[in-house]
């Protein structure tokens, strides 16, 4: 395994997300409450299964951002110690089993950067520890990794003392259904229904029928289990890391009518950041120019799906502005259709070419509300637009529900369309697959998330395009869109 500091230059190299900026203004008109210390988390259990187990990980606040997961019992805080080498047990029991289908059990979190509320069904997860401490995390990616078999999934969060944000994931890939409800202390629920207790079938059905349309390997990303059942289905970007061939060349007849149509009409790139709108054209070199900001060379599929490679691995913060805008546009193959990025992107033009990422389309279509990151920069839109990525935020949280398994007519709640804690406009940009925290590689081949004491304070990228820090509570929230 590589060190902290190796992992920070893959975090620099790759754009890995840092925290967002919290602006003055945005502390004063919208997050000026102190959130509470500890929040509480009700974990519903709608699942066929008497065996499912929670787990909590990230970074505590509270304790110099040191690693930490909690215990079985829900509420205690185990802080890892570090071990003399690497792949060793944790010393606590982790594994918080919910109740029969149809039950609730409730946690409590301490403040945290970076965190995650992982599930698994039928059996317990392992979780490893590496020397710093490090957390080595489940991978979907490492065929030798002992949680591979096994049915489990995750959501992603950052609570602090400005507000909780939340958010469902099919960045790497698509396994259990995820549901959230948060309610504030006035009362006002959101919600993000997720999918429907069959969604990963239905998922693996469509990218079956999508494979024998195309015959681009779509049907490749089903992963099957001991039995032949549907285990998950991994993203395009997940699927190239197991196989580095798999659509290799696929966006590339799309990309020449990019190229084609951009050498002779320029693309505006809202960068919705200090650099406002950047225009660009494809040079003589055969470079998307955009002026002193830099030039795009033409994207490969790998590019386009991991929005952070090849040509979207970018030196500047104004850069990487205009690359999340790109790569979200690629990814939804609008480019054609909307010379005026991202501002007048349409959510029902998505998808509808050809060629586009139909892991991504399927995924929307199948969640009941149609929202939960497919790809990275899955929230990339117009300003003040319909938001795509599924995730729910508010400065005054009372109570987070989480139900895994699917909701139904009874764990639903009516969504308010009150405003939440800050507008549209001011939500980051950018999910990586790991936000907020270093993430370190094992080898050329099989990617595994490993997490150190780090500074983020936010697990969400940024759509302001300055680098001035804000410093809170000792953190760093500073360095805007490094996707």
């Amino acid at each position: 395994m590589s060190n902290l500091e190796e992992a920070l230059q893959v975090q620099t190299d790759s754009n890995v997300l840092r925290a967002p900026k919290i602006t003055s203004s945005i502390k004063t008109q919208s997050l000026s409450a102190q959130t509470n210390p500890t929040l509480d988390i009700a974990l519903v259990n709608t699942t066929s299964s008497s065996n499912v187990y929670a787990y909590i990980s990230g970074l505590a606040l509270n304790n110099n951002n040191a690693v930490f997961m909690l215990q079985s019992d829900g509420t205690t805080v185990y802080y890892p110690t570090s071990p003399d080498d690497t792949g060793k047990a944790l010393a606590a029991n982790t594994a918080i089993q919910l109740g029969a289908p149809g039950t609730t059990r409730t946690i409590t979190i301490p403040q945290t950067a970076g965190g995650r509320i992982w599930f698994s069904q039928n059996a317990t997860l392992t979780f490893l520890l590496n020397p710093g401490p490090a957390l080595v995390e489940p991978s979907v990616t490492n065929v030798s990794d002992p949680n591979y078999n096994i049915y489990w999934d995750f959501c992603e969060f950052t609570y602090n003392s400005y507000q909780l944000f939340i958010n469902i994931t099919y960045v790497d890939f698509v396994c259990l259904p995820i549901a959230l409800q948060l309610q504030n202390t006035s009362g006002v629920v959101t919600t993000v229904t997720g999918m429907p207790s069959n969604g990963l079938d239905t998922v693996c059905s469509a990218l079956t029928t999508q494979s024998a349309v195309d015959g681009a390997g779509w049907k490749s990303l089903i992963v099957p289990s001991s039995t032949g059942a549907n285990l998950r289905a991994l993203s395009p970007n997940s699927g190239i890391v197991m196989n580095n061939s798999l659509f290799n060349g696929y966006f590339q007849p799309y990309v020449n009518q990019v190229w084609t149509k951009y050498t002779a009409t320029p693309l505006q790139v809202d960068t919705q950041a200090s650099y406002g709108v950047v225009s660009g054209q494809v040079d003589s070199s055969s470079n998307l120019t955009f002026g002193d900001a830099g030039s795009f060379p033409q994207p490969s599929a790998a590019d386009i799906f991991s929005c952070s490679t090849g040509a979207f691995a970018v030196p500047t913060a104004e850069m990487a502005n205009i690359a999340a805008r790109l790569a979200a546009a690629f990814n939804r193959s609008t480019l054609l259709i909307n010379s005026d990025q991202p501002d007048n992107e349409v959510v029902s033009t998505y998808y509808t070419n050809a060629i586009t990422n139909h892991y991504a389309r399927i995924v929307h279509a199948t969640n009941t509300d149609r929202k939960g990151y497919a790809f990275p920069y899955d929230d990339v839109g117009p300003s003040n637009g319909a938001d795509q990525s599924g995730s729910l935020f508010d400065s005054n949280p009372q109570l987070l529900t989480v139900t895994i398994g699917g909701l139904t007519s009874t764990s639903s709640a009516t969504v308010s369309t009150k405003d939440q804690a800050v507008s549209q406009a001011q939500l980051p940009v950018g999910r990586k697959s790991d936000p907020g925290l270093v993430e370190l590689r094992a080898d050329d081949d099989n990617e595994q998330r490993v997490i150190a004491q780090s500074e983020p304070a936010y697990s969400r990228s940024n759509k302001n395009g300055d680098n001035d820090d804000d410093v809170s509570e000792g953190v760093n929230l500073g360095e805007s869109v490094d996707s």
